[in-house]
């Protein structure tokens, strides 16, 4: 993997981890217009995953301080209640993760017509997201699966996750600061859990595949800046309620690459 290419797939993955435009389908458009398959390299794709997960923790600095230091109080109480929020809606998507986990790897093989399917799909849950509730509310036991469930759809390459899960938190009748909030804190543990079994998998393969140190380094920098500018974005973007301004850039890249895959 060159440096560009390293820089470049950083930015996308920063990027689109958090904007509601499917991260696992844009590093597949971007391996197809690069003519690359570095972004199957196991140890790039942890470097870049544990930089966006770096990016979520400083963010979400203050809420993730607070939840843990209610959770070692070992008393039920309000921060607790929405670390179990956050257990129960990883579920779906970790049962998923174990149980097929090499069926789902075979949908990352240069699919891009499924690609594009799903791009559509995301932007028309993103047109969805306009069904928010009038006297939006927080967080209770069924929104938490229900939306765990909408993570667990996402992991389709293609399919937004933050898109989902924030369309669907407020579809649900969320407030939109906390759809926010929740989407991001959820997926810290599916990015651990999935970086774990990268992890044991990089372990596994033969050294002669793994990158040099340069490239490994500019694509963490790229995805952890990136990232943290794009959770802040998305953070402003849905508090004012614009995400549906992602749609119709879901549609433009989903038909492209449609069309792109269709000719070859």
């Amino acid at each position: 993997m060159s440096v560009l290419e390293a820089l470049i797939l950083g930015i996308v993955q920063g990027l689109t981890e958090f904007l509601p435009v499917s991260s696992s389908g844009h590093i597949e458009l971007g391996k197809a217009l690069l003519g690359t398959e570095a972004a199957d390299d196991l140890l790039f794709t942890l470097i870049v995953h544990l930089a966006t997960t770096l990016s979520i923790l400083i963010v979400f600095r203050k809420d993730i301080w607070e939840l843990f230091r209610n959770l070692f109080t070992f008393k039920w109480n309000e921060g607790n209640r929405y670390v179990s929020f956050i257990l129960l809606s990883a579920v779906p998507i970790g049962v998923i993760g174990v149980l097929w986990k090499d069926e789902i790897e075979q949908l990352f093989e240069g699919r891009l017509l499924l690609v594009g399917c799903m791009l559509l799909v995301t932007g028309l849950m993103l047109l969805l997201s306009t069904l928010e509730r009038e006297k939006p509310t927080g967080m209770t036991w069924w929104r938490a699966i229900l939306i765990g469930l909408a993570q667990a759809i996402a992991i389709m390459p293609g399919i937004s996750r933050s898109g989902m899960t924030i369309s669907s938190a407020l579809a649900l009748g969320v407030s939109r600061e906390e759809a926010a909030r929740f989407s991001f804190l959820m997926v810290l543990l599916p990015i651990v859990g999935g970086s774990l079994l990268m992890l044991k998998d990089h372990w596994e393969e033969p050294a002669t595949t793994q990158s040099e140190n340069l490239p490994l380094l500019v694509g963490f920098i790229a995805a952890f800046l990136s990232g943290w500018l794009a959770c802040q974005w998305m953070l402003r973007i849905v508090k004012k309620g614009k995400i549906t301004w992602f749609s119709g850039y879901c549609f433009i890249v989903g038909t492209i690459a449609i069309g792109a895959a269709l000719m070859n």
